[in-house]
């Protein structure tokens, strides 16, 4: 298992589900020495086996790279924990199983969301800077969407909502989860590192939202406190909460007490209900002020660009967006760290 607490603050990449020669130079060319894997594409219907998860960290180190994190699992994995439904037992068993290879494989962390209902965009080709095309959302336009309702605004899940959930609900199904959960991830030496429902507010297609706000944040923290629960500190989410208010004062906050794992470092422009990503420079926040903050707080994980603006000649995965943001968080850090 790698030792993470002996790292610097640095640049990871990330957001892919399989592992190419390619990819891996272009990590390596990035001046990047950690990536993250988004829902890999594994075999397995129900659960991870170890051999497949041992391949990709052995990938990883034959290429002179560190595997740091794997990024949410499947939904299919855990759809019925998250919604409270006949057969989450055995969910919970496979996910036991699951998380016992991650750590047998020496994957450090395992970045995971309880938001049934998926991230959410209306649209996906809004233009930015320079003509680059970023995603959006607007409130207006996705809160008639009802439980069932076919839609292209719910992106990222493939969970079959089938009635309306309460937050009471979804908070209640979390915490089943964590208390079973939490002590496996603590004989492994797997961290969980929690991500923001995205977009953070109250419901979305009848599914209500839990964590959508500092408060949420800090009831999940403090009701299982552990060395190996944290957080993926989702930038672009907590910029969207409050256009950009409060941001430091979560970083300072969590990170103080060592609970946050991992960055994903991007931003938005304008509140949550009508706000659209952008490039990182020209957001709601000051992002020399983030890096100098999380270099403030001690922290020593990784940052990663998450999403990023379609730029000219960019592919699906944003090679070119990508590339400018890692450079322009590499000049961050040194910046703050000279």
């Amino acid at each position: 298992m790698i030792d993470i607490d002996t790292l610097p603050m640095r640049v990871g990449l990330g957001q892919f589900q399989e592992i190419t020669d390619q990819r891996l130079a272009y990590i390596k060319q990035c001046g990047c020495d950690d990536f993250q894997m988004n829902i890999p594409d594994l075999p397995g219907e129900e659960r991870w086996e170890y051999e497949d998860l041992a391949g990709l960290v052995e990938r990883a180190s034959a290429a002179e790279l560190r595997l740091m994190s794997i990024e949410n699992v499947p939904p299919r994995f855990y759809d019925k924990i998250m919604l409270g439904q006949h057969g989450r037992e055995q969910q919970l068993d496979n996910m036991v199983y699951t998380i016992q290879n991650l750590g047998k494989a020496g994957v450090p962390i395992l970045g995971y969301n309880f938001m049934p209902g998926g991230v959410w965009r209306t649209a996906n080709d809004t233009p930015v800077r320079g003509g680059a095309l970023a995603t959006s959302f607007n409130y207006e336009k996705a809160s008639h969407v009802r439980p069932g309702d076919r839609t292209n605004f719910g992106i990222w899940t493939t969970v079959q909502i089938d009635r309306e959930y309460s937050e009471e609900e979804i908070w209640n199904n979390y915490c089943w989860y964590l208390e079973r959960i939490l002590p496996v991830c603590e004989q492994a030496g797997v961290r969980l590192a929690l991500h923001p429902d995205d977009p953070p507010v109250p419901s979305l297609g009848g599914v209500g939202r839990v964590f959508r706000n500092f408060e949420n944040f800090q009831r999940a923290m403090d009701t299982f406190d552990s060395p190996m629960h944290g957080l993926n500190f989702c930038h672009g989410c907590w910029s969207e909460m409050r256009a950009g208010e409060g941001v430091l004062d979560a970083i300072r906050f969590f990170g103080e007490k060592g609970k946050i794992f991992y960055v994903h470092l991007r931003d938005v422009q304008g509140p949550v209900d009508d706000f659209v990503e952008c490039h990182l420079d020209e957001g709601n926040c000051d992002p020399v002020a983030t890096v100098r903050t999380l270099h403030q707080i001690g922290f020593q994980g990784f940052l990663l660009p998450d999403h990023v603006p379609q730029m000219q000649g960019d592919g699906i995965w944003c090679e070119r967006g990508r590339a400018w943001t890692v450079g322009y968080i590499q000049a961050l850090i040194a910046a703050v760290t000279s």
